[in-house]
């Protein structure tokens, strides 16, 4: 197994209600995230898995526990974790160039560099005909790779995806997924990535993290062995593979008995 690159120990979070109280939306999580690693979040509804991971980005703060990037505490946002929402969060009024050198800009990198990464990214995630496009002129798929493109070229070393292919049609997910995992290969990118689908999670994950029903709490942590260590690069395949009906069943029985205890 590789070093950790981010922990979470004893995490937990409260919400302050509107009279006053509170409620426990995460209650007592501890993780660790692997370098070069691909780890999914998965559990039922309301279970905390988007709390997590803005906790994880320094979006939220812990009510309790600690969260440390490579020994270091995780105190607010910050560039060496880079998040893509659900939403698209482009700007409309600059090209795919301009969105991806956006970031770069802010943080000082000169303009010739900004221009090589740009390039990099946008080719990587298949866009280089569209650079000069405006992300009006696009598919939802092709705006949520631009977000992709974007974190990307500011060289995040955890990359936080919070249910990024939602919003997007069974075959655009599909190709998104894919290409995930390419990413993932080419550039050693560390992920961490909410969802809740199942097929999502087998086919991206080295390692599934599955969440209790609310409050949030680790219920088991899933290795997908039959991968036998390795990320598989399309779906054809890996439905194919013996093991993976059967880790898709156990993660049904998960979620029903999860759903049933809300």
């Amino acid at each position: 197994m590789s070093d950790a690159l981010l922990t979470m120990k004893g995490i937990s979070k409260d919400f302050e209600l509107a009279d006053g109280s509170a409620i426990r939306a995460v209650n007592d999580v501890s993780l660790t995230v692997e370098e070069n690693s691909v780890c999914v979040l998965l559990g039922p509804s309301g279970c905390g898995k988007s709390t997590i991971l803005r906790m994880m980005a320094g979006l939220e703060d812990p009510s309790a526990g600690d969260i440390m990037l490579k020994q270091h505490p995780v105190m607010g946002p910050a560039r060496e974790r880079g998040m893509v929402f659900q939403a698209y969060t482009s700007f409309d009024w600059l090209s795919v160039r301009k969105n991806v050198e956006f970031g770069m800009k802010i943080n000082g990198v000169g303009a010739r560099e900004r221009k090589e990464k740009a390039e990099h990214f946008i080719k990587l995630v298949g866009l280089e005909k569209f650079i000069d496009a405006y992300p009006t002129q696009l598919s939802g798929g092709m705006r949520q790779r631009v977000a992709i493109a974007r974190t990307l070229a500011n060289g995040p070393e955890l990359l936080l995806m919070d249910e990024p292919f939602g919003a997007l049609d069974a075959e655009t997910r599909w190709h998104m997924q894919e290409l995930m995992v390419q990413i993932a290969n080419e550039e050693n990118t560390s992920m961490v990535i909410v969802t809740h689908d199942l097929e999502e999670a087998i086919f991206l994950a080295d390692k599934i993290i599955f969440l209790s029903a609310h409050p949030g709490r680790v219920k088991e942590v899933i290795i997908p062995d039959f991968k036998d260590g390795k990320r598989i690069a399309d779906k054809e395949h890996i439905v194919q593979l013996p093991g993976y009906a059967a880790l898709e069943h156990k993660l049904m029985r998960l979620m029903r008995e999860e759903g049933e205890r809300e």
